[in-house]
């Protein structure tokens, strides 16, 4: 994959090993590998957020490589399960480490986006609702349409992550090309 292509830092909210959401974030990774670097930064590794554990030298190890991973990204695309119609712990977790410590947010004027799967019928909708307004609040400048609210049918995808589903491929190439363009008109000011 070229060097110069965007690089975008992906945040999976969900830890299960099954998680379709991780196999969601794999497979449009594949899907704009011609356009898009994807890095998947891992946050499962950061303790739960407390102000106090920052130092002078500052926070802890896994904060400090997860800040760096971010740091180094062009765009950031959060993967979000719904649980309980809202955002999972997990990703707030990382979105309030990101943001600290204050003047230091790793989140303000990154382009960014959210996408997110479940089994129901409306996807991730409500969940998004609220990690929007979050990620707007952050600074981020996040791609309002098209929005990505999947219905998850584990037919849809091959057994190696790619997806066999012709219109669920036409729909999720559609919104890659939506956010390259997204992140391509914001990096082009830098």
């Amino acid at each position: 994959m070229p060097s110069s292509f965007p690089r975008v830092a992906v945040l999976v909210g969900s830890l299960r090993a099954g998680s379709v959401n991780r196999r969601l974030a794999r497979a449009l990774a594949a899907l704009a590998a011609d356009r898009l670097a994807f890095a998947f930064v891992e946050i499962g590794d950061l303790p739960l957020y407390n102000d106090d554990l920052w130092t002078d030298a500052g926070g802890p190890a896994p904060v400090e490589r997860f800040k760096a991973q971010v740091a180094a990204a062009d765009a950031v695309l959060l993967v979000t399960p719904e649980y309980n119609r809202a955002v999972p712990g997990l990703l707030g977790n990382a979105l309030d480490w990101g943001s600290r410590p204050q003047g230091k947010s790793s989140w303000a004027g990154k382009a960014a986006a959210c996408i997110g799967a479940s089994p129901g019928a409306i996807g991730t909708a409500a969940a998004q609702v609220h990690l929007k307004a979050q990620m707007v609040t952050l600074g981020m400048i996040v791609m309002g349409h098209p929005e990505f609210y999947l219905s998850f049918k584990p037919e849809d995808f091959g057994p190696d992550g790619t997806v066999v589903n012709d219109q669920t491929a036409a729909f999720m190439n559609a919104y890659a090309d939506a956010f390259a363009r997204h992140v391509a008109r914001l990096s082009s000011g830098k």
